[in-house]
């Protein structure tokens, strides 16, 4: 479901974070309910595994909590909140590196992976329209897995949250032109690997 417009402007909401950096329990909770989706689907589309993804989101909303009376400047909010999520991604992905547990064989299968997938702004397309995006989705998702962590995590902040290249330069700390560098390289990277399987910008409807 779309957001609304009271959500939207309640999200970016200066008074809201205000109260929330002052320990008001009520406001924090709205920051986690407007948030949480976004931070959710940013980590499943980074490991495509809904444990790691709830894992992940847990950790970034308690470590928010904690550590929110320390943000001073409020417009950095949605970067800084990034870069926890980020942190937590890279953390876990080390921890299972070694097992690799983190696989392409480990895809969920039927409707979990339509219930996970979903862009933050949400659908309304017809059944027929809702499977094949599905379907479509399930393949992006195989070849975005198969990018580094590096150009997944701009690829998925650019293209399926919506971040400004400026807030990912914030949120990974580093450059603008070494997140427009990463989004070049990764989106190449995903058209080679469509070309592999001989998947057209027709066939998806998405332009690469």
């Amino acid at each position: 479901m779309a957001e609304t417009l009271p959500d939207i402007v309640m999200m970016h909401s200066d008074a809201l974070l205000e109260r929330a950096r002052q320990g008001d329990k009520n406001a924090q909770g709205k920051l986690v309910q407007l948030w949480y989706k976004r931070i959710y689907n940013f980590a499943y589309k980074f490991f495509f595994d809904h444990d790691l993804a709830m894992e992940v989101s847990q950790k970034t909303f308690i470590s928010m909590h904690r550590n929110l009376a320390g943000l001073h400047e409020t417009a950095r909010f949605k970067s800084w909140l990034y870069t926890i999520a980020v942190n937590y991604c890279r953390e876990e992905l080390r921890k299972r590196k070694a097992s690799r547990s983190v696989s392409l064989n480990d895809f969920p299968a039927g409707n979990e992976v339509s219930y996970r997938w979903e862009t933050s702004s949400g659908r309304s397309d017809n059944p027929e329209k809702q499977l094949r995006h599905t379907e479509l989705s399930d393949l992006l998702q195989q070849c975005l897995m198969e990018l580094s962590a590096e150009q997944r995590e701009v690829v998925i902040m650019k293209e399926y949250e919506g971040l400004k290249f400026r807030e990912i330069a914030e949120a990974l700390q580093v450059s603008e032109n070494t997140v427009k560098s990463r989004m070049y390289y990764g989106l190449d990277g995903l058209k080679k690997i469509l070309e592999k399987r001989n998947i057209t910008k027709d066939t998806l409807g998405y332009e690469l």
